[in-house]
């Protein structure tokens, strides 16, 4: 060995390239994926934008570009060039850093939200996920997105403005509330599954039939308590502008607005993944697509159906925005406390039970007996919910009569 010359064995040299391509890897799908995200963001407010006119018989943004294909640009340019405002006697340190958190916690959600098939046991294989084989990657996802209402109450609180702080308000006690059945209507997909990996969710699903069928009524908890995680219509009250003129983005201009606009479509786009990857399959396409099947064009045929599913769900998100009217803030508080929570731990309930008796009588057949027993009482209980609501619309009939 010759003096002044380092030893290495070749073998550490064959790790550290190892190390050095993994992480070079990883570094490329976050690029990619934060690309992809942000531009589609953008060319999904163009489209929200497109069905809001549809909705009111208008034309829409029809002047930059063909048909306004370059509305998006012309909006960024705008936003960038636009004046960056801020009270005077605002927190200035928290007034910037607000719309940050809303950006930054709605993109972490994408760590472990696989777009297509993945195998973790296989690292030569394409992993159609930021972060493979996350056992509690259900879990993550809801802590990272609880996060964002941070962004809102330090935004309303920092512009020292009433408006804002009164939508700063509104957001905590709605998002405290509803975070509630969102985590309860999601727990019998994790008993059905036995797992909090969003991989062997689907895996799940493609081995038996949609979890949709399993969990009606945790569907239907899960959606509505979703909107109203996301501050969409008709749960926006925190930005409610016949009230609170803007809510809590009323102090904002120029790019931080724009942020916050940003990280509540990302969030919009997180919640439509996670709708289709637990209860609608994820990239299964039954007598279609099977888990089986492998190869280039399997992978690429997978990633396209996930893609078109969670699209789907987006523009359902969009066309229940523009057709609904908001709720009172009251009436939205009700809804959670006296109406969501219930039936969620109702759903958790009947499915835990189910679950149990069904390894008694044999997997396939309990989860038959379950499918049956899980609709009858998600319609019971919606008819109960409908004669509650018939009941209580002509109670309130009477008494406005009789003022």
């Amino acid at each position: 060995m010759q003096s002044g010359r380092r030893f290495r064995a070749p073998g550490l040299v064959g790790h550290d390239f190892g190390t050095a391509m993994t992480v070079l890897v990883l570094l490329l799908k976050i690029i990619v994926v934060t690309g992809i995200v942000q531009l589609a963001v953008a060319y999904l407010i163009l489209l929200e934008r497109k069905i809001a006119a549809y909705v009111q018989d208008r034309i829409g943004p029809n002047r930059a570009g063909w048909h306004g294909i370059l509305q998006p640009i012309a909006d960024g340019v705008k936003f960038i060039l636009k004046e960056d405002f801020v009270p005077q006697s605002a927190d200035r340190a928290l007034h910037a850093l607000a719309p940050a958190i809303a950006l930054v916690t709605a993109t972490m959600g994408f760590a472990v939200v696989p777009f297509g098939p993945t195998d973790p046991s296989d690292p030569s294989k394409a992993q159609f996920v930021i972060a493979p084989g996350i056992d509690v990657g259900l879990l993550y996802i809801f802590a990272v997105s609880s996060l964002a209402v941070y962004a809102i109450v330090l935004g309303g609180w920092a512009s020292n403005s009433k408006y804002s702080f009164l939508g700063g308000l509104r957001s905590a006690a709605q998002v405290i509330s509803y975070e509630i059945p969102l985590g309860l209507s999601v727990l019998g997909v994790v008993l059905l599954a036995r797992s909090l990996n969003l991989e062997r969710i689907i895996d799940a699903q493609a081995d038996r039939v949609w979890f949709v069928f399993y969990q009606p009524l945790g569907f239907l908890v899960f959606l509505v308590a979703a909107f109203a995680e996301t501050n969409r219509a008709p749960f926006d009250l925190p930005e409610c502008e016949q009230e609170l003129v803007g809510g809590y983005h009323t102090e904002y201009s120029g790019m931080k607005f724009a942020l916050f606009f940003l990280g509540e479509y990302t969030h919009i786009i997180t919640v439509s993944f996670l709708t289709v990857i637990l209860f609608f399959g994820g990239w299964d396409l039954p007598f279609w697509i099977s888990r089986e099947q492998t190869g280039f064009f399997a992978g690429l045929a997978k990633v396209l159906v996930l893609l078109v599913k969670a699209f789907a769900m987006i523009v359902f998100m969009m066309w229940v925005r523009w057709t609904l009217p908001r709720f009172r803030f009251d009436q939205l508080m009700r809804l959670a406390w006296k109406g969501l929570i219930p039936l969620g731990l109702a759903n958790v309930v009947v499915t835990a039970a189910l679950v149990h008796l069904a390894r008694g009588f044999g997997l396939a057949r309990g989860l038959q007996v379950a499918l049956v027993v899980f609709w009858v009482i998600a319609f019971a209980m919606l008819g109960g919910l409908c004669l509650w609501a018939i009941r209580e619309s002509r109670r309130r009939a009477l008494l406005a009569k009789s003022l």
